[in-house]
């Protein structure tokens, strides 16, 4: 499967908030989003797997923005990544969408990760589907939530900044699905090295 900018499917009728804005400090200040994986940006992957959405928020530098979608900024600017999710959200406000993806930068499998969650309701009495991880770890960037329970955790925390997302989110009832692999991130220079390697080795 072809999980790249070319990759087609089908995703629900929802928003994207799309995640950009760290100093990236473990990539001695490069923005993740601009690492280069499979031959495109990393957030380029991102943007690929939620094309179909209305609408599609980065939070972020000017930087980010592409045709289509809509570049906003927590205050202040790197404020971690809960105040990143508040802009992200106000960003919604008037918007359709029952529902929205949430996801990080630097996830180079993003294609087939919104493809697998994509067949994966939120079920009735939980407030999200999030990619789960080899080890348990929940992936809180790489899900799709009900918009009025990211409103309604932001509206119960006013101070974001400095935050923790297990804070944030620590009310949202999450249903966990098997990510498969597909939720990984890199956010380090050996984990985008280790990745390339693999990556390289599979087209051997």
């Amino acid at each position: 499967m072809n999980d790249g900018a070319g990759l087609v499917m089908n995703v629900p009728a929802t928003a994207a908030l799309v995640l950009a804005g760290g100093r990236s400090s473990r990539l001695d200040g490069v923005a993740k989003a601009t690492v280069e994986v499979d031959g495109i940006p990393l957030i380029e992957h991102v943007y690929a797997a939620v094309r179909a959405c209305t609408p599609i928020v980065a939070v972020g530098p000017d930087e980010i923005g592409r045709p289509g979608i809509r570049v906003v900024r927590e205050d202040p600017p790197f404020g971690g990544p809960a105040a990143a999710v508040a802009a992200g959200v106000m960003a919604l406000d008037g918007s359709d969408a029952a529902e929205t993806w949430l996801l990080a930068c630097d996830l180079p499998r993003a294609g087939e990760l919104v493809a697998r969650l994509a067949k994966v309701p939120i079920p009735a009495g939980s407030d999200a589907v999030v990619a789960v991880d080899a080890d348990g770890r929940m992936q809180w960037l790489a899900g799709r939530y009900r918009v009025s329970a990211l409103s309604g955790a932001v509206a119960q925390h006013p101070e974001t900044v400095g935050m923790s997302m297990r804070k944030l989110f620590e009310g949202l009832r999450l249903h966990p699905v098997d990510d498969d692999g597909t939720a990984v991130d890199l956010d380090t220079w050996a984990a985008i090295e280790d990745y390339r390697s693999t990556r390289k080795d599979d087209h051997v």
